[in-house]
């Protein structure tokens, strides 16, 4: 795919970064904490939403907020041991004007930015979930990026790996390129899919940026 884009944007895990062992470790301690079962886990999506929709959907309402904070400080806790920046992300945000990218993430802005912060990545604008009424496949995140950025959404180009953020991409009517690095290709749905950015050039132009997406 070859393209024009006024602003590129990012999920984070999965997409720049994989913190996925650390993701791992920390559910698993919190559920054995909750007193969940490997199968009230199976019942549920946990890749590419908030977490605060993870929670109630395995929880009572009355027990939300606690354990919603207490999975929020585990996953901060364990960002020095399990956040590696995934192949072509550096070389690929170095290529871009500050004002043309946002990240756009369903993990809170405490852990998203710690996420960051532990990658080396900083982030021109960082929408969280802290900063919406409804996540991914939800539109809302991805056209609040685009209204913060002042473009159009329909000159965005959305980047991510799981089928809830592709569908939220779609739904701001967005172009999507979707990174093969968590799921099966026949599972994503998007204009071009790649490994990973490594297979994504950029090239500053006036008034955008020239996208080369796949070999």
């Amino acid at each position: 795919m070859k393209t024009h884009a006024e602003a590129l944007l990012f999920d984070n895990d999965g997409t720049l970064v994989s913190s996925l062992d650390s993701v791992a470790r920390c559910w698993h301690r919190w559920a054995v904490e909750q007193g969940l079962t490997a199968e009230d886990f199976a019942r549920v999506e946990l890749h590419g939403r908030p977490a605060a929709e993870i929670v109630a959907d395995l929880l009572p309402a009355d027990r939300v907020a606690e354990a919603l904070a207490r999975i929020e400080d585990l996953e901060v806790e364990d960002v020095a041991h399990g956040v590696e920046v995934l192949p072509g992300t550096r070389e690929l945000l170095a290529a871009l004007p500050a004002g043309r990218w946002a990240v756009v993430t369903s993990a809170t802005r405490r852990l998203g930015e710690a996420r960051l912060r532990a990658a080396g990545i900083e982030a021109p604008l960082l929408i969280a979930a802290d900063d919406i009424t409804r996540g991914k496949p939800d539109p809302e995140p991805f056209l609040l990026a685009a209204a913060k950025l002042g473009v159009d959404p329909a000159r965005c180009v959305v980047f991510e790996d799981a089928p809830a953020g592709l569908a939220a991409g779609r739904a701001a009517g967005m172009r999507t390129v979707a990174l093969a690095t968590t799921h099966e290709r026949s599972e994503l749905d998007a204009d071009a899919v790649v490994t990973d950015l490594s297979e994504v050039s950029a090239q500053a132009t006036e008034g955008g940026v020239e996208i080369t997406a796949g070999r």
